[in-house]
């Protein structure tokens, strides 16, 4: 369980009991709906997105035990979802993944299985997605180098199912070697900054600090705090954020003093058919939590006590809302599809802007005839370049609307997308970018070439200065890896995947030997300009025979 903290396994869930957390690793096993709700009522399971995934399960759970003979009793599957999804009222995933798994249930048991499954699995990809988005716009707005983060509560793989929101986008930052420190905040009464993420800022290496909530203020004052990262249980129409108790005094110190206060969460935690934050409905929790700690009374007998598990933080408080999408612009649409696929004038938009940049790389060589593509992503789907058009007569019209999921096309014009599709949605699935640009310019194909038809799987630069534009973790070292050409495109897109899957650190740009170079970015001309550093220093090492020039040590 060291990358996922929830699996199923024999008609169980498997997961960790988060109660017993740093002292104890236990095992917990969940193989009824009542061991379903009481470990999430219990905190045993905890986290918005780890909540949702264990409730999709819970479904499961019902199905199998409301099978007899072969037959399966859907209004009692249906019953026990909603006890589910009641568990915990105020994060929106719980219901999200209930009913997400249920929209399933005339299929039978092995829909649902499967629907949950794919639950599980997404939510590790998104998670990633939206980390790396988070901590580009972080290095964007606090600069390139160490920073001190701070932190509430607990938004790691405990609190997801791998990888983790805000706590992922630390994750990513220490990788990239942009970590001096991260500031965690207790967290009370539970203390899940001081039980979780102290012990999984020390699993992943990441030097921190722990602090109480209350010392949060000062440490902003006087710490030289970059930025605050927090996950969310809830968004609403009007960009409202619900996070646990505590969230708001920080994102209130934050604006006072000036630092960025930035959510991180996936698309399953917005709630548009809630209108604004007031309307959320705030749990309560047990007196018990504030008058004691561990079976020990801290309070007098009988003392009343406020004890909210979560708080609502004003939109106006809150920098960017980073989900796997991208920075939240508009928090009352919805970003779907469907959604991205018919908003006037999207495509269009998208098209024009593809088409541009196509006729320049075109005049520049670099796409010459019909090779080479370029997409811009629109949510749940991609704008891409058609098949078999010369890029230097392109216009906004030859574009074709394809799903991330499956590289198949959404719209209706009747023309087939790139044959390289399969190579930008690989991207798409495991990175946050919002454009991908394939392109064949001649030195970089040639070093792809050299380095990859000699079974290189990584080309080594160092030294050069332009190592700084292809978001290297490194500013003067870059490893980039080289795919072999397969005849198969979506082969090669497979094998994409795999990689980027398998190294969240690796940099946005890649070879394929002999078949040109793939960039992506947080937008279409960062994209563009990563491919433009990567050929200028192809050439560059073309000219003086060395992939690798003298640099200073790294740490």
């Amino acid at each position: 369980m060291d990358q996922s903290s929830i699996v199923w396994a024999d008609g169980a869930v498997v997961t960790i009991d988060q109660r017993a957390l740093p002292h104890q690793v236990r095992e917990l096993r969940l193989t009824t709906v009542d061991e379903v709700i009481d470990a999430i009522k219990t905190l045993a399971v905890r986290g918005a997105p780890a909540i949702g995934v264990c409730g999709a399960f819970g479904v499961v759970i019902a199905a199998r035990a409301a099978t007899t003979d072969g037959v399966l009793d859907e209004a009692l599957v249906e019953a026990e979802a909603a006890r589910i999804a009641d568990a915990r009222p105020t994060a929106v995933n719980l219901a999200w993944g209930v009913q997400r798994t249920l929209s399933k249930l005339a299929g039978g048991v092995e829909a649902l299985e499967a629907e949950a499954l794919e639950l599980l699995a997404e939510d590790g990809r998104v998670n990633l997605a939206a980390a790396t988005e988070a901590a580009d716009l972080i290095q964007r707005l606090c600069g390139d180098r160490p920073l001190r983060l701070l932190t509430h509560c607990n938004t790691g793989r405990l609190a997801t199912t791998a990888w983790g929101t805000a706590i992922g986008a630390l994750r990513v930052l220490h990788q990239r070697g942009a970590v001096a420190e991260v500031i965690v905040d207790e967290t009370r009464p539970l203390l899940q900054g001081a039980r979780l993420t102290a012990w999984e800022m020390a699993e992943a290496g990441i030097p921190h600090r722990l602090t109480i909530d209350s010392a949060a203020a000062w440490a902003m004052a006087t710490e030289g705090v970059d930025a605050v990262v927090v996950g969310a249980d809830r968004i609403t129409a009007d960009g409202a954020v619900a996070n646990k108790i505590g969230t708001y005094m920080l994102a209130i110190a934050a604006a006072h003093h000036g630092i960025p206060f930035i959510v991180v969460a996936p698309e399953s935690t917005r709630d548009i058919s809630t209108a604004r934050g007031s309307d959320i409905v705030v749990e309560q929790r047990a007196a018990a939590e504030v008058t004691g700690f561990g079976g020990v009374a801290t309070a007098p007998e009988r003392t009343a006590t406020f004890n909210p598990a979560f708080d609502v933080t004003p939109a106006e408080l809150v920098t960017a809302v980073v989900t796997e999408f991208g920075v939240l612009e508009d928090p009352s649409a919805a970003r779907t599809a469907a959604g991205a696929a018919t908003t006037p004038g999207s495509t269009d938009t998208a098209g024009a802007e593809i088409a541009d940049i196509a006729r320049g790389l075109y005049a520049s060589g670099w796409m010459p005839g019909t090779a080479g593509n370029i997409s811009v992503r629109r949510g749940d789907t991609a704008v891409i370049t058609a098949s078999g058009l010369s890029k230097g007569e392109l216009t906004a019209s030859d574009m074709v609307t394809v799903a991330v999921v499956d590289s198949q096309p959404v719209d209706d014009s009747g023309r087939k997308p790139s044959a390289e599709t399969t190579i930008h949605t690989a991207v798409y699935r495991t990175r946050g970018a919002d454009a991908v640009v394939h392109v064949h310019p001649p030195h970089a194909t040639a070093v792809s070439i050299r380095t990859g038809g000699n079974g290189v799987t990584t080309a080594r630069f160092a030294g050069y200065e332009l190592i700084k534009g292809l978001g290297s973790a490194h500013p003067d070292l870059i490893d980039i890896p080289v795919f072999p050409n397969h005849a198969d495109v979506p082969r090669i897109g497979a094998d994409i995947e795999k990689y980027l899957t398998e190294h969240p650190e690796a940099p946005p740009v890649l070879f394929i030997a002999g078949h040109g170079i793939t960039t992506w970015g947080a937008s279409l001309a960062q994209a563009r300009d990563r491919a433009e550093c990567l050929e200028a220093m192809c050439e560059l090492t073309t000219l003086t025979g060395h992939q690798e020039l003298p640099v200073r040590d790294h740490v």
